[in-house]
């Protein structure tokens, strides 16, 4: 009995006029273990590509009516992110060098031959993905990684109750964007939400944003002012980088809390409140405690629901989703056409480091929009804009590489340079066996002994 060929996580939409070469892709990249739809003409395609939501096109170049690049132009407008890769004649090559210049990750020449697909997919399905966005309530939360979407649905559950929550994550992950998605998935979203910044002001002017004041409290207070737990009535308040409230504040804010009344500077008048409370940070609490420099108390009352978002290296298949709707974001925002990114220049993002996080992402994308004169973002302008946060991570195919080269010594070194033996360990026949040598530059009489 043959065993199945596990399910790979990636669905391949294939566009092709003719029929053979379709069935001929089709076999060889089921056989991977990848979720394969054949179409023949770019419209079946477009047809089927809500229903369907490929990780991967690969679509041929010639076809009647629209053509491999008028397709790569539409699934840019319709599902930004998404990779595309040409197929070519060996004539029309020049035509698909045009095409990955126009975003298209990359082409294979006819006939296509079956391990650099296979090479080609893979690589392109680690940097790829349609933009997965969580409709409505988490609309500007962009995301295909597992813990991610576990977040979410965490934080989905909670939302539909009045627990407080406290977000923690390093600076830049998102904190505020998740806030406010509780905040939207509540039943609270038709009320106000209010965000402030604890680390961003001075203790007394916190205070007075915080819980208000009265006219003549303190010199130059020629008014009286509401302040934000009041003003978020009925909705939520966001207390960010709430680790770095002053000790002072952080008493007054836990009586807040055990009473739900508020009681502005210079006033005796204490004033009821309802407000859900969400609080975030990027500092470690809990040492901060066995510091002395956080109540315990307060701790409490603050996190009955914690939720850790995880860094972007710990994420990085976000990282041309995020990269696709920066873009968008940005083109909209200056009225201009969207630019792309080079292939070459999509996997340095992936595999940079990003100590700044998503933040830093984005701001990395429109240093790139802005100074990029070309439509297509090259390489050596984001090796430019990572500086030393470039190429820290090996490449996913540069990781392929090495691995397969261990492996190979490995076995040559079990067999003492015998390659019919070594061939049969690896289950390869012995030409294959051979050419995977010289592809990563081994002679199999090194390994025999003297």
């Amino acid at each position: 009995m043959v065993a199945k060929q596990p399910q790979r996580e990636g669905r391949i939409l294939l566009v092709d006029d003719d029929p053979g070469l379709l069935r001929l892709l089709s076999i060889r990249l089921r056989a991977e273990g990848y979720e394969v739809e054949a179409v023949e003409s770019a419209h079946k395609a477009l047809g089927v590509l809500n229903r369907f939501a490929p990780d991967l096109v690969i679509t041929d170049l010639r076809m009647d009516k629209m053509d491999g690049i008028g397709l790569l132009k539409e699934l840019q407008t319709r599902s930004p992110g998404l990779r595309v890769v040409i197929i070519t004649a060996h004539g029309t090559i020049p035509d698909a060098v045009t095409a990955t210049q126009h975003g298209a990750f990359g082409f294979l020449t006819k006939p296509v031959d079956k391990d650099e697909l296979k090479s080609l997919v893979e690589r392109a399905l680690k940097v790829s993905g349609s933009v997965e966005i969580e409709k409505d309530w988490a609309s500007g939360i962009i995301t295909r990684n597992t813990a991610m979407k576990e977040i979410l649905q965490q934080a989905k559950m909670v939302a539909a109750t009045d627990a407080r929550v406290l977000i923690t994550g390093e600076s830049g992950t998102g904190k505020e964007l998740l806030a406010k998605a509780i905040h939207a998935a509540s039943e609270r979203r038709n009320c106000p939400f209010t965000a402030i910044n604890c680390s961003a002001m001075a203790e007394n002017l916190l205070e007075s944003e915080l819980f208000g004041h009265e006219r003549g409290a303190f010199t130059g207070a020629t008014r009286s002012h509401e302040g934000l737990f009041q003003a978020a009535a009925g909705g939520t308040l966001l207390l960010d980088e709430i680790g770095d409230m002053p000790m002072r504040l952080q008493v007054k804010l836990l009586r807040v809390l055990q009473e739900n009344q508020v009681r502005p500077v210079g006033s005796t008048e204490a004033k009821q409140i309802d407000v859900r409370v969400i609080s975030a940070t990027h500092r470690d609490l809990q040492d901060m405690m066995r510091e002395g420099r956080f109540r315990e108390d307060l701790y409490y009352r603050l996190n009955v629901v914690n939720i850790n978002l995880p860094a972007l290296d710990s994420r990085r298949e976000d990282i041309p989703l995020l990269v696709a709707s920066f873009l968008q974001r940005i083109a909209e925002e200056a009225g201009q056409e969207r630019k792309v990114y080079a292939p070459e220049a999509v996997e340095m993002l992936v595999t940079a480091e990003w100590p700044g996080n998503v933040r830093q992402l984005f701001n990395v994308v429109r240093q790139n929009v802005a100074l990029s004169r070309s439509p297509v973002i090259s390489g050596e302008l984001v090796r430019q804009s990572l500086g030393e946060h470039a190429g820290k991570l090996m490449s996913f195919s540069d990781a392929r590489d090495e691995f397969t080269r261990n492996y190979l010594s490995q076995i040559l070194q079990i067999t003492m340079g015998n390659v019919s033996q070594a061939a049969r360990l690896a289950k390869r026949n012995r030409t294959d066996f051979y050419k995977l040598l010289a592809r990563h530059d081994l002679n199999p009489d090194t390994f025999k002994s003297r």
